[in-house]
């Protein structure tokens, strides 16, 4: 005979180590019914918004974190109420438990279905497990914050306080204090029983010092900014910019970086691309200057294939790569990103001109996936899209070598023993000295050179 079971859903580790997500939205609310592998959640990690497929199913019980929430990984998110035995944890036995089929999902496997037929519809609201409550608390549902709406704070019961305790919060909220570097015992709650809440600790970082219990907080500012009187604005550090504030430091600080710059005359280059675009072998694909830098760096890589290497310190071994996953800056909403081609060095030009076009689209609506962001060997910079000419960009961890393309200018330029305008582009290398020589990166950036001034070279040198 079955019988109903709680399940708790644990955040999992969304990929590579990663140890906290955002939750921006829920998909599902507290007592719908799911499918295995249904979409419940949409979290931001430090690398990509993923969508959060259902591991059970069953109904939704409790939603234990509010959007906006950063949540580590391994507490609890979300329950589940699903059919099973009396007489064990789960109506899937070993032996079915080692034969099921599992279905793919974005996290990673899906779930073995733990429940047979239509679960019992559970009433939106429930009673926390007698358990729960004895072992902390139990805090108002916090509703989601909504900008331009006020809701008037609960008055806090008056009760005798030791100042030995720990101040009365929610996890969530101990968190955002945390990031914004607010200390709990500073903060008086306005929430029931002198719970502290989001907007309390908001309030307090925001420059209104200690809350007044009984009185309504401020406006809710927009999720993950918090407004600090008139003249500074503060933004938590998280997400992809906490990320790539790590790996810059980490890498400007481990491996030796060297930097050195070519000015080219590209005009041929850019005659080549007028033409490819104008012809029908090449009709529909969108063809870039970087669709041939890109081209010209993975031939010129086949003659210096230090560049495609990392540095393995924990072996004390050079790994050189014998592939090439080309990473590619990308500017998005979400910050800086760098998800790279697999296996670059294999496409024709057709096929990485439209790598890159997709590459590009997927950024920038912010749908890049961890597997897309992990596993460069090499990178490029475009930072000739923004006007700029060069700059010293800062390697990709654990690649050997980045190229930062400038912007494409008119100039003076000496050709043919006379002085004409011509296309211009300075190209910038930046290398990890430990792997690289100086002989090897100027070969290298020297062999991109000479493809671009004279694309014809190319066969020469495969």
């Amino acid at each position: 005979m079955s019988a109903a079971m709680i399940k708790e859903f644990r955040l999992p580790d969304l990929g590579e180590g990663l140890t906290e997500s955002e939750i921006l939205s829920w998909k599902v609310a507290v007592g719908d019914t799911v499918a295995l592998n249904q979409v419940i959640a949409e979290v931001e990690t430090a690398k990509a918004v993923v969508e959060l497929p259902s591991p059970f199913a069953g109904v939704i019980t409790a939603l234990h974190e509010q959007p906006g929430t950063v949540v580590e990984v391994g507490k609890p998110i979300v329950s589940f109420e699903v059919e099973g035995d009396d007489g064990g944890p789960s109506a899937v036995g070993p032996a079915q438990a080692e034969t099921a089929k599992r279905e793919p999902n974005l996290v990673g496997y899906g779930a073995i279905v733990e429940a047979s037929g239509r679960p019992t519809r559970r009433a939106r609201t429930f009673a926390a497990p007698a358990a729960a409550q004895a072992a902390a608390p139990v805090a108002e549902p916090v509703a989601p914050a909504v900008v331009g709406r006020v809701e008037p704070a609960a008055p806090a019961e008056t009760a005798p306080t030791n100042a030995d305790e720990r101040p009365r919060s929610t996890p969530p909220v101990r968190k955002l204090a945390k990031d914004l570097g607010v200390e709990l015992t500073a903060v008086t709650g306005t929430g029931a029983g002198g719970l502290i809440t989001r907007e309390d600790v908001q309030n307090f970082a925001g420059g209104g010092g200690r809350t007044v219990a009984g009185t309504p907080a401020g406006p809710v500012p927009a999720a993950g900014v918090v407004i600090s009187g008139e003249r500074e604005t503060r933004t938590p550090i998280k997400g992809v910019r906490k990320l790539t504030a790590a790996a810059m430091v980490s890498s400007a600080f481990t491996a030796p970086h060297a930097t050195e710059f070519l000015t080219v005359d590209v005009t041929p280059t850019m005659e080549l691309l007028a033409r490819l675009k104008a012809s029908r072998a090449f009709e529909g694909f969108k063809l870039t200057p970087l669709t041939l830098v890109a081209k010209a760096l993975l031939i010129a890589l086949r003659r210096q294939p230090s560049l495609n290497s990392r540095w393995d310190e924990a072996s004390q071994e050079i790994v050189q790569f014998n592939y090439v996953n080309l990473g590619i800056a990308a500017a998005t909403p979400r910050g800086l990103t760098v998800p790279n081609i697999k296996d670059a060095d294999r496409m024709s030009l057709t096929e990485l001109s439209t790598a890159l076009t997709e590459l590009t689209e997927t950024a920038r609506a912010g749908k890049t996936s961890p597997a897309e962001l992990s596993g460069g060997t090499i990178s490029i910079t475009n930072i000739g899209v923004f006007g700029i000419d060069a700059g010293t960009p800062i390697l990709n961890p654990g690649e050997a070598a980045i190229l930062a393309m400038g912007a494409v200018r008119k100039m003076p330029w000496e050709y043919k023993e006379e002085v004409a305008l011509r296309q211009v582009m300075t190209l910038s290398l930046s290398f990890d000295h430990r792997l690289v020589d100086g002989e090897q990166g100027s070969r290298f950036l020297a062999d991109i050179g000479a493809i671009l001034a004279d694309p014809g070279m190319v066969l020469a040198m495969v």
